[in-house]
């Protein structure tokens, strides 16, 4: 229904032409300076301002060595010199540029997710590997051992590699791996599978997923590169795997030894609702996939011979949604935190620390707040903790924070405060703001929207290209959202003063009360309600919905640098007509016509790109299921903007490259056997699909939407249909 209305929306107003705006009322009732919160206790700076490293996976000391190891998704390892002038890394060890699948002609390099070096490193030059192996299937991880180059120093020999331990890992692989204070290996296993444990090894001992595994390198065995070390909790349990130590993980992100008190600290990404911290013992049962956190997650399944321990602390998604682990802090730099454990979530990109005396939690605090997507910790030999994100590959460092006011009163807590509209009951803008709407746009629970820009005074946008456009210090972006006629939220989008970057966009929700006079601002957590509303096509002429209102964090998932963080403003979404009162018009002409660009392109706005309109039935249906892609889902699927299933589904891209068709679903088939992301002819063997119609665990979007958006569903099916084998 919502496609045919746009399309005959269109269909009316194809031929329609006129000024719009004619000229630009200056803006300047702005109040969104600053932030609602207190400054944080610490923050973040870069540690070595002159490097930046490639899809980097964790960073890592060496015995007796000044260096710090940085590891790839490439294959490859760099070092350089621990000085934070450091300006240029040496390869340490180069995998190779991986294996080819001559079926999509896509190359998979062997994935460096964790190295650990041998205690004794500076006598036998050993280090270890974890690598995954995503081609030829089945898809595997191994542990591998490399020596140092006897005729380099700083490298390791590929040649040298010998297969210590390998186990199968078809979606949730794990990633750590790391030497205990005994001198034993200890490997962090996923449960190889999809959601929900579909392997069902999560409380099963006799493989080696979902466990942290124990092995004796330095011991032998007729078969094996490793012994299996005398106490190892399962060693004299029928049917159990001797290497395990501790069992029920789903994936266990970065683990780490505490170097004084010698306690084993995981962080173990959740499914549903949970993340988590575990301070590990022998023989310990961490749940999965019975529970989730302290939460029952299947509480059907046959649990482990031995009890579920609770974890340390455990985080909701409205705060956390994939947590690293960190260390225990034992440098000089910041002495109230010695002794704290510190980790970080990878999305929300938050860091916390917590202390444990052995028996509970004594101290839970947030240290700093950031956008940063915090991949792993490195601690280097003095005991100094570093934060390494994935997508900017950067390495940064807490500091702490000095000398900033608290102002955070002065935050408007009403959207009548802001000076963003006149009259919030009469929703009536405040003079400056610029009415807009795109091409394609995202799915929100079929909720209505109304969009407004705003610039300060008399700056500009530059238009640095059809893809992005940079705003001025100040500007906002305004979306308000009705189910049926009632007001629901409005969310605002801000550039904070300061350099044009990630850190300085802000994104905060105003819930809209019942009487639809005002909107109070939401705290920095998510939230869900229910709703009900006039609604003429439902029984009794009402209608209930669930509403979840985003994070301010989960603004900034989708908001990303990777996407220019503005999903709407850009020539392909902004290239079409709008309704100005009762005058329609084109966007960028218009804009252009008011003095709102700085080095806006001349061309006639009929040659600049434009994404069709995915409800238009006239577009040939490949170019409107790619537009609806572009708009709902390109902001995180594309590379390195944070969608974890590798597949870039930018409109502009050829098919495949996209990595989709036939493509192997990393995060399992959505319990389909055979499923592949997008399998053509066959939208029910289709993860995209299946993910699209879900509810609830492994639906997409993850993010503020609770419901399938059937027009889409019926689009893609479509589009999935008409896709044609590869070998026709």
């Amino acid at each position: 229904m919502r496609f045919r209305f746009v399309q005959m929306l269109l269909a009316a107003s194809a031929l329609a032409t006129g000024a719009g705006l004619t000229s630009r009322t200056p803006w300047s009732g702005g109040k969104l300076a600053g932030s609602p919160e207190p400054p944080s206790p610490y923050r973040v700076q870069l540690a070595f301002p002159k490097l930046r490293f490639e899809r980097p996976t964790a960073i890592v000391s060496a015995p007796g060595s000044d260096r710090l190891f940085v590891t790839n998704l490439d294959g490859g390892i760099l070092s350089f010199p621990n000085r934070r002038d450091a300006a240029e890394t040496v390869p340490f060890l180069d995998l190779g540029p991986g294996t080819l699948d001559a079926r999509t002609g896509r190359r998979y390099p062997r994935q460096i997710q964790d190295i650990a070096f041998h205690p004794e490193y500076a006598r036998n030059g050993y280090v270890y590997a974890f690598i995954t192996e995503n081609w030829p299937l089945p898809r595997r991880t191994r542990v591998s051992r490399f020596e140092r180059d006897r005729r380099d120093p700083l490298r390791a020999d590929p040649a040298s590699e010998v297969y210590v331990l390998e186990f199968p890992s078809a979606g949730h692989n794990g990633g750590a791996i790391e030497f205990g204070p005994d001198g034993y290996l200890y490997i962090g296993t996923g449960d190889g599978g999809g959601q929900y444990d579909t392997l069902n090894t999560g409380q099963f001992l006799g493989d080696l997923l979902s466990s942290i595994l124990r092995i004796d390198v330095n011991g032998s065995h007729a078969a094996k590169l490793y012994a299996i070390p005398p106490d190892n909790p399962f060693l004299h349990t029928p049917g159990a795997m001797p290497e395990i130590f501790a069992y029920g993980f789903r994936q266990p992100w970065k683990m780490s030894f505490d170097r004084k008190g010698g306690g084993l600290w995981v962080g173990e990404v959740g499914q549903d609702l949970w993340e988590s911290i575990h301070l590990v013992r022998k023989g310990g049962n961490y749940g999965w996939s019975v529970s989730e956190g302290s939460q029952m997650a299947r509480p059907d399944k046959r649990q482990g011979p031995t009890p579920i321990s609770a974890p340390v602390v455990a985080h909701s998604h409205s705060e956390a949604r994939s947590i690293t682990g960190g260390y225990v802090y034992h440098g000089a730099k910041l002495p109230d935190l010695r002794g704290a454990y510190v980790y970080a979530d990878w999305e929300t990109g938050r860091v916390w620390a917590l202390r444990h005396d052995g028996a509970k939690v004594t101290e839970h605090r947030e240290l700093d707040d950031t956008t940063l997507d915090i991949a792993a910790f490195g601690e280097d030999n003095a005991g100094e903790l570093y934060l390494l994100t994935h997508h900017d590959g950067r390495v940064y460092e807490l500091v702490r924070r000095a000398g900033e006011p608290d102002r955070s009163a002065e935050f408007p807590r009403l959207l009548s405060q802001t000076g963003l509209f006149d009259s919030t009951r009469d929703m009536k803008p405040a003079p400056g703001l610029i009415p807009y709407s795109v091409n394609a746009p995202l799915w929100s629970d079929g909720a209505g929207k109304e969009r407004y820009l705003a610039l300060p005074g008399a700056a500009r946008i530059q238009y640095a290209s059809h893809d992005q456009w940079l705003f001025p210090e100040g500007s906002a972006l305004v979306k308000t959202f009705f189910l049926g006629k009632r007001r629901i939220e409005t969310r605002v989008l801000t550039l904070r003063p300061g350099a044009a970057t990630r850190e300085q966009w802000a994104g905060y929700v105003y819930v809209w009360n019942d009487a639809q006079t005002d909107a109070e601002l939401l705290g920095k957590e998510g939230e869900e309600r229910t709703y009900t509303f006039d609604d003429a096509a439902a029984p009794g002429g009402k209608r209930t919905q669930r509403w979840q209102f985003p994070s301010r964090n989960d603004c900034l998932v989708c908001h990303n640098e990777k996407a220019r963080f503005l999903l709407g403003l850009n020539t392909p979404q902004m290239n079409r007509q709008h309704d100005y009162g009762g005058e329609r018009a084109n966007q960028i002409e218009t804009l252009r016509r008011i003095g709102l660009f700085e080095g806006a392109p001349t061309a006639n706005v009929s040659t600049l790109p434009r994404l069709p309109e995915p409800g238009d039935a006239s577009l040939p249906v490949d170019r409107r299921a790619r537009s609806y892609l572009q708009g709902n889902c390109a902001h995180c699927h594309q590379f390195g903007a944070g969608g974890n299933s590798d597949i870039r589904l930018q409109f502009g891209l050829a098919l495949d490259k996209t990595y989709t068709v036939g493509g192997d679903p990393f995060h399992g088939d959505m319990g389909v056997k055979g499923a592949r992301i997008l399998v053509p002819g066959k939208p029910a063997e289709s993860v995209l699909y299946l993910r699209m119609a879900a509810r609830g665990a492994g639906r997409m979007p993850h993010i503020a939407s609770k419901e399938p958006d059937r027009d889409a569903l019926g689009l893609i099916g479509e589009w999935i249909r008409t896709l044609k084998p590869a070998r026709e």
